[in-house]
């Protein structure tokens, strides 16, 4: 059996090997080669007087309370999100000189949810999700709402002075939803084939509301192909006459490279 002590020595002169063979390097820097100058960017029109207002207003950071619906002790888990739609459409309806909206989602099928809510068949609220948007430690509702030629409206409450209010509202051809950290995120078809939107909607503290932080348009679709070059065609092979010494061009004997086709 081998001792612990044999076994010391042998790790010690082990160690000491490693050691001699790293010595042969110098330790110094090494150059990765020439460093691209920063170029900072050139402001166009510096004259141009910078516009004051939005050329359109979109409804970013907008908030809307829903009238009637409450829950004890704030708690957003004890709401039911039908209720909650159908509190603001019954308020839409009611509203004595409602304003044209382009903007404004058309729900169509409420009455398809019946009582127990979300679930049923032809019912437009999708089910809920939950989570702390805010940062404030308590869950915000998340609701979707299938909307007529394929739309998705996506909208997001909480609780302010014990009032429920709408805090995010957005509707689009949407591919997919997401939450990242408290951020929701969504994915929309794009009108260029083979792109599509995503935008990341975030807390914002200032204007108590999500705002649509990050907007942005990205290729998902496959690689453009990349061009093939043709194939050279192959040269007429020298022609003889009888009896005489056959004659070539130096470039007849020389063979034509084709391009890959790969």
């Amino acid at each position: 059996m081998i001792s612990r002590r044999a076994c010391s020595v042998a790790l010690a002169v082990s160690a000491a090997a490693l050691l001699l063979a790293g010595c042969g390097d110098s330790g110094g820097l090494r150059s990765a080669g020439p460093t691209s100058t920063a170029v900072g960017p050139a402001r166009l029109w510096p004259t141009l007087p910078p516009a004051s207002a939005a050329a359109e207003d979109y409804g970013s950071g907008e908030t809307e309370v829903v009238p009637g619906i409450t829950a004890p002790g704030d708690d957003i888990h004890r709401v039911d999100p039908v209720d909650v739609i159908r509190a603001q459409e019954a308020a839409y309806s009611a509203s004595p000189s409602p304003s044209p909206d382009p903007y404004k989602d058309k729900i169509v099928g409420l009455q398809d949810c019946g009582r127990s809510g979300t679930g049923k068949a032809g019912c437009p609220v999708l089910k809920a999700y939950y989570r702390d948007l805010t940062g404030d430690g308590k869950d915000e509702l998340i609701v979707g709402i299938r909307l007529p030629k394929g739309q998705l409206a996506v909208r997001c409450y909480t609780f302010e002075g014990h009032r429920l209010t709408q805090v995010m509202g957005t509707s689009d051809a949407v591919v997919s939803v997401e939450i990242a950290g408290r951020d929701v995120i969504l994915r929309a078809v794009a009108d260029l084939p083979g792109y599509e939107y995503r935008t990341a909607w975030s807390w914002d503290p200032h204007q108590h509301a999500m705002l649509p932080t990050l907007d942005e348009i990205l290729r998902t679709g496959p690689p453009a192909p990349r061009p093939h070059r043709s194939a050279s065609p192959a040269k007429p092979a020298p022609t003889t006459t009888p009896g005489a010494i056959p004659t070539t061009t130096p470039s007849a004997y020389q063979a034509t490279p084709s391009a890959s086709t790969r």
